[in-house]
């Protein structure tokens, strides 16, 4: 048990910090709607995870993953809703970010959707829970041990969005963004689409 919680602390924490589309669209949406928005949107990704880890956990995961269509459709299906999320972002008002856009700015509903979406629609997630339910929390696993290894998971992925979105939400941080608007809008934007089109092409 021991083992597994290390182990399972590792690759979360990893996961965590590598740079993603689960990472661009909390900071985007923290950097336009401030912090309840980042709050908001990884609270969607959190519950994302939760997503994938009930289905790997009854066996779906399994089956999209040797499923040619069905990976293909996710693949598809999460790689333009990136790229509409980059388009959005490039051709965005100089001025939405900060409290000058915040009027306009979606609704606490449609800043969790979009966390939610993002990161459901990312079959990098489908992958990696599977691999945690094939090489980590195995059959043996008692129910307890499992609930337990699942509680650090989220635990960890929401101690870190905590940390990042106050971070972003700063006062010197969003000062210095605020005064790049535009460049920061096109960095954002490039960035979707960048990873967009990566999801696109990716191979099981």
């Amino acid at each position: 048990m021991i083992n597994q919680i290390v182990v399972i602390l590792g690759i979360t924490f990893l996961v965590m910090i590598s740079p993603g589309p689960d990472m661009v669209i909390v900071m985007r949406n923290t950097l336009v709607g401030g912090r309840a928005a980042g709050l908001k949107s990884s609270l969607g990704v959190l519950t994302g995870n939760l997503v994938h880890i009930i289905y790997c956990a009854v066996g779906i995961g399994w089956l999209i993953s040797q499923s040619i269509l069905a990976f293909t459709i996710l693949k598809y299906a999460g790689a333009a809703y990136l790229i509409y999320l980059g388009l959005v972002s490039l051709f965005s008002k100089s001025d939405s970010l900060g409290m000058e856009g915040a009027a306009s700015a979606p609704s606490g509903k449609k800043w969790f959707l979009q966390g939610l979406m993002n990161n459901v629609l990312n079959p990098k997630g489908t992958l990696f829970y599977l691999g945690v339910f094939t090489m980590v929390i195995t059959p043996e696993t008692s129910t307890s041990a499992t609930l337990v290894l699942i509680s650090i998971m989220m635990l960890v992925s929401a101690s870190f969005w905590l940390f990042f979105v106050a971070t972003l939400d700063s006062g010197v941080v969003r000062k210095f963004l605020v005064r790049s608007q535009q460049a920061v809008n096109r960095l954002f934007g490039g960035l979707l689409i960048f990873l967009g089109l990566r999801v696109a092409v990716m191979e099981r």
